[in-house]
């Protein structure tokens, strides 16, 4: 095997978000750039004998992307790498795929939600043996790597082709080429009770899941319709593409908007379910209803003991910092912890792993459990459907169940695009430095009964993380929280999320903006957000 070593030198913005590095496909193509960001890590992580899981959503650049890393990572002297058939795997099969194989780590190709083809975005992040994305301690160190590198290496032989299950090599790194879909599919069946979902389905109950043209579908069709008995064409969009069918695989209101309008129109199946570019984020809905996912974290922390994989209970409950309290609530009627981390699944890794909690959720689509080390879109949706079968209830009626039972948060959030990261930056210094003297301020006819910069003291290694986005809370328990957000690649996206809770007995049947109001006007007056930003209204609302 020969190695050549090709200088380099640091190159600026090679700083992971909160799920690894997204840039353009265009910079990420960039001669050079993927090559240097790839050494920086194998410099961080000590490669050496190292054992390896590789996978990625399929996007545009994946392959190229993909053979690129094979010839690093045989240069630094990994041993063997695992990767699945084609470049493919999900996220949270990657995940699960670690941790069955006791593997040193792994590399995930991907973007996630954000757009893919050759005007696309691409991104690259490393996990760690837990299986979950690596914590600030990995990124901090690859990062000063990057900051400080001078050379990458390569094998000069081409990297094999990957269309095929075997094993193969190159130079002295073993590649083994794996099903993507059957370890998964096989721990799902060990979580949940297949045969009262397919007896469901054979009853009549219909669904409708949305692959968005992304990663899941070969893993939808699979269990969804093969295994669990869906007729054929249940997953639409099935098919992974490299620009996922010129959509974006977001799976929200606004761009899964077929499925929801299916959904919410007359000839609605009883369950519809979405996921996203790399599996791992969801979107449920039921027969004229949608399912916000702080909803669905609250729902199925509640009714997880029905599932034969959370029978004996669940041991807590965590939620990233701006998703709903409704989980919060459900905590401490089963008497179990409860914690608000960071926005970033990593947050979550230690307390998974120390067995301080059993669920974790995020506003933004993804659901998990401690199966895997990283949120799973189609085990939300295999949880939902195994609920389904026990309660013998509709979405909509279990949904209204629970806020009888628990109270209803009014939740929404609103993105601005692709504003100056100057503005950005500005708008949040401004509010972080009026935080003080906000308590018992009015504005928007609501009252400010705290104000705080949001940090996290990790309660299992103590490690503190500070800067993580700005809560206000309002009398009626209402609440704001503003970040930046971390996952795009152009400007800087501003995310504000407002919630407003309605107790039991109280109404749980408004428009969701209309109670809302008081909280948007008060967040975007202390904010002054249309002063900073341009914008009247918010570009997305979920």
């Amino acid at each position: 095997m020969r190695i050549e070593t090709i200088p380099t030198a640091p190159i600026d913005g090679q700083v992971p978000g909160t799920s690894g590095l997204r840039k353009t496909v265009s910079v990420f193509s960039t001669p050079g750039y993927l090559e240097t960001y790839a050494q920086s890590i194998f410099n961080a992580i000590s490669p050496q004998g190292a054992v390896l899981v590789m996978g990625g959503d399929g996007r545009y650049f994946n392959r190229a992307a993909m053979a690129t890393i094979l010839r690093i990572a045989s240069a630094n002297g990994v041993a063997r790498v695992i990767v699945g058939q084609n470049g493919l795997l999900s996220t949270p099969a990657a995940s699960h795929l670690i941790r069955k194989r006791g593997a040193n780590g792994g590399l995930i190709l991907s973007a996630s939600h954000n757009p893919g083809g050759p005007k696309g975005d691409f991104g690259l992040k490393y996990n760690i043996a837990n299986g979950g994305p690596a914590p600030e301690a990995v990124t901090d160190a690859i990062v000063a790597c990057a900051s400080q590198i001078t050379q990458y290496s390569m094998t000069t032989e081409d990297a094999p082709d990957l269309s095929e299950c075997r094993v193969t090599q190159l130079g002295d790194m073993v590649i083994e080429v794996v099903d993507p879909v059957a370890d998964y599919v096989a721990l799902m069946e060990d979580l949940f009770d297949f045969d009262a979902i397919r007896r469901m389905i054979a009853d009549g109950f219909t669904l409708c899941f949305d692959a968005m043209h992304a990663v899941t579908g070969p893993y939808a069709t699979e269990i969804l319709e093969r295994r669990l008995g869906a007729p054929a064409g249940s997953v639409i969009n099935a098919i992974p593409s490299e620009d996922f069918g010129g959509g974006h695989p977001d799976p929200n209101p606004v761009w899964a908007k077929p499925l929801y309008d299916l959904m919410l129109g007359p000839d609605a199946p009883d369950f519809g379910a979405a996921s996203d570019g790399d599996g791992d984020r969801n979107m449920i809905l039921g027969r004229g209803i949608y399912v916000t996912p702080s909803d669905s974290l609250a729902l199925l922390a509640a009714n997880a003991h029905l599932v034969p994989g959370y029978r004996n209970g669940i041991a807590g409950v965590a939620r990233s910092m701006p998703t709903s309290a409704a989980s919060d609530r459900v905590a401490a009627r089963l008497g179990v912890e409860a914690f608000q981390t960071p926005t970033g699944w990593k947050f979550f890794g230690n307390l998974l792993d120390a067995g301080r909690v059993t669920l974790c959720g995020e506003e933004s689509a993804g659901t998990g459990s401690n199966h895997v080390r990283e949120k799973d879109g189609l085990w939300a949706v295999l949880m939902w459907l195994n609920i389904l079968a026990v309660r013998k209830r509709s979405v909509a009626e279990l949904v209204r169940d629970h806020w009888a039972q628990y109270g209803r948060d009014y939740y929404s959030r609103h993105d601005f695009e692709g504003i100056s990261t100057d503005a950005a930056t500005r708008l949040m210094d401004r509010l972080i430095a009026n935080l003080p003297a906000l308590p018992g301020q009015q504005a928007g006819g609501l009252t400010v009964t705290g104000a705080e910069d949001f940090s996290y003291t990790d309660p299992v290694d103590g490690s503190v993380s500070t800067g993580q986005g700005v809560i206000l809370s309002f009398d009626g328990e209402a609440r704001a929280m503003l970040r930046l957000s971390g996952t795009g690649t152009q400007g800087a996206t501003l995310r504000v999320y407002l919630e407003q809770y309605a107790p039991p007995g109280s109404a749980h049947d408004q428009d969701t903006h209309t109670a809302l109001s008081k909280v948007i006007r008060a967040t975007h007056d202390l904010a002054q957000i249309e002063h900073f930003t341009g914008r009247l209204a918010p570009d997305v609302i979920t």
